[in-house]
């Protein structure tokens, strides 16, 4: 007995040695791998799981770790640039030129998408939730052509059946109808989702998911990228785009919170570049090519006088586009800044170009929602405030039940950014978005109309009072900010 004892002993030695020398194996090639092209605290974030729990972290590195797309599907947004150089569609058009002052921005969104400044001929600006709706079905009816489709959530019920209903005449019309949903964004209200995808297929639109679950080996996609944007264009004349989905305003919750969005409706030859975004992400899912389609549209298209750029952004692309623009609009900022978003989580350059604007005396002023859709994001968020306050950044919460959902900057009352883009890592790493950069004031001074009365159900948040909240709170804050390196 003594000797089995022993022996079983020096297994369990021998086994604790080689399990060690195995976790420290994990540890030195974490070193090498897990900072290689990621953010110093991202980076940091990894290997201090992978140093506490080696095997744990290896585990979700793998599964977590990887912000891009497959190669193939790179390849993918590659092969269509390489389309577009070779059309008139992505040719600079005959515009009014952009001042002096925003000529960077114009300049560094054409380099990062091959889409360059643009024009509407004209554009309204809708904040009324059920009168997008309204304005997309009635477009929808007068289709003569073509309806395309994109949503991060797209589903049946009571308020979007006009929506529905608009698009099964227009089948019957013999107009052609392509619509892409996310398969999360839609899958998580399942039963409104599968019932508005049946009745799609059953008229005959084409409906396809995005960024679908691939096991290895089959296009493995890391299971958290989505595809967040939202837009529509009809027979290449029409164009919609901002921050609401096909849903209902209370989005099918119990809490009684309800949504306030924004779309900007535009005409003209701007409408081609929100069709080049769709044709991309169509050709991703498809490998159907839509661009000699638009070809026959764009000439029917005449220039206006509204000077318009569209930015795509996402893992498809080599750098975070949204990001490096809000950045270049910030520091390009003299006099103000005015940020509405429902989800503020910067990384260290978004941060330092605010607290540097602010601190360069730029009027900083940032409007967020005093309620909470997404818990963790939303102390994460709060975790900012500090550092903001200090430099000098006047916060707004909007007031409950609304949560204010909508997605727009204004940059010294000249420019302007409107899309699906949250100010958060999500959107600048992990997620499909849609901006659209506005080098007009008529549409800042909307906006700033709009603004206006988002501030009026709004409240400051008081700077004394918030300093000395309690420590458990700060504590609680910081916690959920730390989850928010980890992409």
């Amino acid at each position: 007995m003594i000797a089995w004892f022993v022996e079983t002993l020096r297994f369990i030695g021998g086994f604790s040695t080689i399990w060690l020398i195995i976790e420290w194996v994990l540890r030195v090639i974490a070193v090498f791998v897990m900072p290689k092209n990621r953010r110093p605290t991202a980076g940091l974030t990894w290997l201090t799981l992978t140093f506490l729990i080696p095997p744990a972290g290896w585990v979700a590195y793998l599964i977590l770790g990887n912000s891009k797309l497959p190669l193939y599907r790179r390849r993918i947004q590659k092969h269509l640039d390489d389309i577009l150089r070779q059309t008139k569609l992505s040719n600079r058009v005959n515009t009014p030129p952009i001042s002096r002052k925003f000529a960077d921005v114009e300049r560094l969104a054409w380099s990062l998408t091959h889409l360059p400044v643009s024009t509407a001929k004209s554009y309204e600006i809708i904040s009324d939730y059920h009168a997008i709706f309204h304005a997309i079905a009635r477009d929808i009816d007068a289709a003569k052509h073509t309806i395309h489709l994109e949503y991060y959530t797209l589903v049946f019920d009571r308020e979007t059946e006009i929506i529905f209903t608009a698009i099964e005449r227009a089948v019957e019309r013999g107009v052609k109808v392509r619509v892409l949903y996310d398969a999360y964004g839609s899958w998580k209200h399942r039963k409104q989702f599968k019932h508005g995808r049946r009745r799609l297929r059953a008229c005959g639109a084409d409906v396809r998911a995005s960024l679908p679950f691939r096991l290895p080996l089959q296009g493995y996609t890391r299971p958290d990228l989505r595809n967040h944007r939202k837009l529509v264009t009809i027979d290449g004349q029409i164009g919609y785009s901002g921050s609401q989905n096909i849903i209902s305003r209370g989005y099918h919750r119990r809490d009684g919170i309800i949504y306030n969005d924004l779309v900007m409706r535009c005409t003209g030859a701007i409408v081609r570049q929100l069709d080049i975004v769709f044709a991309a992400d169509w050709y991703a899912e498809t490998e159907e090519i839509l661009i000699e389609e638009q070809e026959l549209t764009a000439k029917q298209q005449r220039a206006g006088i509204h000077r318009m750029q569209v930015l795509p952004s996402g893992p498809g692309y080599e750098y975070e586009n949204n990001l490096k623009i809000f950045n270049t609009l910030i520091y390009s900022a003299e006099k103000s800044i005015l940020i509405v978003n429902p989800y503020f989580v910067p990384d260290e350059s978004l941060m330092t170009a605010l607290v540097s604007a602010a601190r360069r005396g730029i009027q900083v002023t940032m409007v967020n929602s005093k309620v909470m859709d997404q818990w963790m994001v939303g102390h994460a968020q709060r975790s900012y405030y500090e550092e903001l306050f200090l430099a000098g950044v006047r916060i707004y919460w909007h007031e409950k039940p609304s949560l204010l959902h909508s997605k727009f900057m204004i940059i010294d009352d000249e420019v302007a950014t409107i899309g699906s883009s949250n100010m958060d890592i999500r959107s600048f790493e992990l997620d499909h978005e849609l901006t659209l950069i506005c080098y007009d004031q008529a549409v800042t001074k909307e906006l700033a109309t709009v603004a206006a009365g988002y501030l009026d159900a709004s409240q400051e948040v008081d700077k004394i009072r918030w300093l000395k909240r309690p420590r458990y709170r700060q504590v609680f804050d910081n916690i959920a900010r730390l989850t928010s390196s980890l992409q």
